[in-house]
């Protein structure tokens, strides 16, 4: 069977001979909040572990809103280039009743003295922190399952026992 319209092969530029993207198409998805216990700080041989629990939170966005579970977490590897990332496993319950399964990684790089301003109370803005959650879902609910099948992207800002994050389904 042919496709009868089908493009010539001399017709289609590849794509290193076109012109660079400078942004990359994005749909806002959604904003996270969330609220998190007092960290655990384990020193190991590869790097300084940190665990952080979720105590709860909140998305809202244009598709989906709801909240996140309490008892899922951050599992963070703090490496010593200052780099962290992060591993994040939670559930999602939108306001219709559906669990999704959450989970993220991602880097986070502070200024030198952001873990100091954390603990003494301070926010990081965005504008001085490098924080890039990448998150995948799963759920098999048919008005959620679109989430299983994109790329999400975010940024956010960290506070003392809280993260906001802005997410971004890369189109």
């Amino acid at each position: 069977m042919t496709n009868a319209k089908a493009p010539a092969a001399d017709s289609v530029t590849p794509l290193f001979d076109r012109a660079l993207i400078n942004a990359l198409p994005v749909e806002h998805l959604f904003d996270l909040s969330i609220a998190l216990e007092l960290g655990q700080v384990i020193p190991t041989p590869l790097g300084t572990r940190l665990t952080f629990v979720v105590k709860g939170g909140r998305f809202e966005g244009p598709r989906l809103r709801g909240e996140m579970l309490p008892g899922g977490g951050d599992w963070v590897s703090l490496g010593a280039d200052g780099t962290s990332r992060m591993d994040v496993r939670a559930t999602l319950r939108t306001d219709d009743g559906v669990l999704i399964h959450y989970e993220s990684h991602g880097i986070l790089r502070f200024p030198a003295d952001g873990r100091q301003r954390l603990a003494r109370g301070e926010r990081l803005s965005f504008d001085e922190s490098y924080v890039r959650p990448t998150p995948r879902f799963e759920t098999s609910d048919e008005r959620y399952a679109w989430l299983c099948g994109i790329v999400t992207v975010g940024y956010g800002e960290y506070g003392p026992g809280r993260i906001d994050h802005r997410m971004f389904c890369i189109l």
